[in-house]
Order: C-alpha cells, then structure tokens, then sequence
C-alpha cells in the first residue's frame, strides 16, 4: 500500500492497542514514590493499556542497574502473574558484547513478566543494515515477543532513526512482533505502515509521535509517554474511534492540545510535565523529577491547569 493509499483510507473502526509509558514518580526528599507508581500502573492497566516501565518516560537513561530491577519488581508486584507490560532493555554506556548485554536485560524483563523492548545504542550507528538486523536477531533469538525502537535523537543521543533497509530486515525477525517509532515525522511514521502492510501485516507500528497521536488513524498502534498523563482518556478516545463514535475528535483535539503543551521543545524536559500534570490531578505526591532531568519554568502548572480543564479533571 502506498503512502498516498494510506492517508486516503483511514481505518475506521479499527481496534487500537495503546500502551503508556509510565513516569517514575519521586517525593520531595528524591526517593521514588513507590506506592503512587505502583498504583499509577494499576491505573493505567484498569484502564485498559498496558504499561511500559523503565522507558524514557521512566528515566531509564539515568537509572543504575539496581534501581532497573526495582522498577521491575515494582512493576510485577502491582500488576500481579499473567498481566503483560513492556520494559526497556537499555545498554547504553555498558561495555562488553552488545547481543550479551541484551540477553541479560531480556532475561531480566521477561523473569518479571514482561515483555522487552530494545533500546537502541550508539555502538551500533553506522553500521550496514545486514550487520544491525545480525545483531538484533542474534539478541532476539529463541524469546517469546520482543519489541524494537526507533528512537529520534531528539530524545536521546544513542537514538537513530534506521534506514527501509534495516526496518523490512528487523520484520523479518520473527521474534520481533512491533517497533515503537519516534521520529515525530509523520511521513517517515506513513512510510513504516505502507512497508508493514506490504512486508509483514501482522506486525505492530506504535507511534511514539505525541505531537501526532491521530497517526491510529492510519493504521498504527501507540507506545506513548503523553498516555501515562491520562491514561484513562487515551483508552475512552480508542473506544469512540473503534465505535466510529464522531464525539473521538473533539476528545483527540484535547489530547493533542496537551500533548503539544508538554513535548515542546527541549523535548526531554516533558517528564517534568508529566510530573506537574499528574501531580495537578492528584496522582502522585509531588511534581519532582529525577535529579538529571530537565525541568520546566516555575509557570508550567499554570498552563497545564486550563489542560487538565479542558479533559474535564477539574
């Protein structure tokens, strides 16, 4: 299917498969606010998406391994045996064998009931396609489900946006069962479904686009950060675009309206957002971010009150 095919026939009805990417809460003395995560989790679930912990949403990038594993375990204990959620499998800054690395944080993920998803490194930029896709395979071989990534380096510097090339290998990996991308680049989104559809139609593209969370309406799924704000809402905007229901756009506009809000530039500072917005509706004690993280001007919660207004959570 082509690009233009794409944007001319919208999947209307289609059923979407969200998944929020949890934001790590902290008190005010900087410890992680354990029972408001583990409740948030809960939320999100009862919702109906499932979570992602130890994502770029939950300070992956700043957490030693120690704190990973405890991200894990938190994450296991609240949701309980037999309830699926993802994990990020972040190498970055480790040295030793890239597909051993891997290994040991998948076994890490999967030992706690999760399922993994590969966070790119930058040990593998430049490299051909067939080696990359070499790599992920070896890493890859013999689990259930993972995930891969595509990660814009506006988030992160080890991210890379891949080539067609690598993207139709890495379907060709039957362990991997969908990739995440965020390049925040709808044509480049448009062009991973048009190859999906012709390549391999059972495989999943969930957006990471928060500045373009209508992209289900093209045929993809979604792995959002922006979804840990109101997880609640993004399930009841995917029930009325299932439905067919006209009342999804005005829903989808006031989403989008906070999900421009928060992920403006500097883009990492949206965890910060985050913390204030949850924090405004009353889901965690404080709107902390971890230590590392960029924050956002003293004014943010003032812009992100006429937000939670506008989706009615006060």
């Amino acid at each position: 299917m082509t690009i233009a095919a794409l944007i001319d026939g919208r999947r209307l009805g289609r059923k979407v498969q969200g998944i929020a990417a949890a934001l790590l809460p902290y008190e005010s003395d900087g410890r992680v606010a354990v029972e408001s995560f583990e409740q948030h989790l809960i939320a999100i679930h009862q919702a109906g998406l499932m979570n992602a912990v130890n994502m770029d949403t939950g300070y992956v990038n700043y957490l030693n391994e120690p704190e990973k594993r405890d991200v894990l375990r938190w994450a296991g204990e609240a949701l309980g045996n037999g309830v699926a959620f993802a994990a990020g499998a972040y190498i970055e800054n480790q040295t030793g064998d890239i597909v051993t690395l891997y290994r040991q944080q998948m076994d890490l993920i999967v030992q706690a009931g999760g399922i993994p998803i590969l966070f790119q490194t930058a040990r593998l930029h430049g490299l051909e396609s067939k080696e990359k896709a070499a790599i992920y395979q070896s890493a890859c071989h013999g689990y259930p489900q993972v995930l891969a990534f595509e990660l814009g380096t506006m988030f992160a510097p080890n991210g890379e946006i891949f080539d067609e090339e690598t993207v139709r290998r890495l379907m060709d990996i039957p362990e991997i069962k969908g990739m995440k991308h965020s390049s925040l680049d709808r044509l480049i989104e448009l062009q991973r479904l048009a190859l999906r559809d012709a390549h391999r139609p059972d495989f999943r593209i969930y957006t990471g686009n928060d500045l373009g969370i209508n992209m289900i309406e093209y045929g993809s799924d979604y792995l959002l950060g922006l979804a840990s704000f109101a997880p609640e809402k993004f399930a009841e905007r995917d029930r009325l675009w299932e439905a067919g229901d006209p009342a999804y756009y005005a829903l989808s506009d006031d989403l989008q309206y906070l999900g421009n809000v928060a992920f403006r530039p500097p883009v990492p500072a949206y965890k910060h957002s985050a913390a204030v917005f949850l924090h405004l509706t009353g889901r965690i004690p404080t709107d902390q971010v971890h230590p590392k993280n960029p924050r956002r001007p003293a004014w943010e919660s003032e812009i992100l009150r006429d937000c939670a207004c506008r989706l009615g959570y006060r």
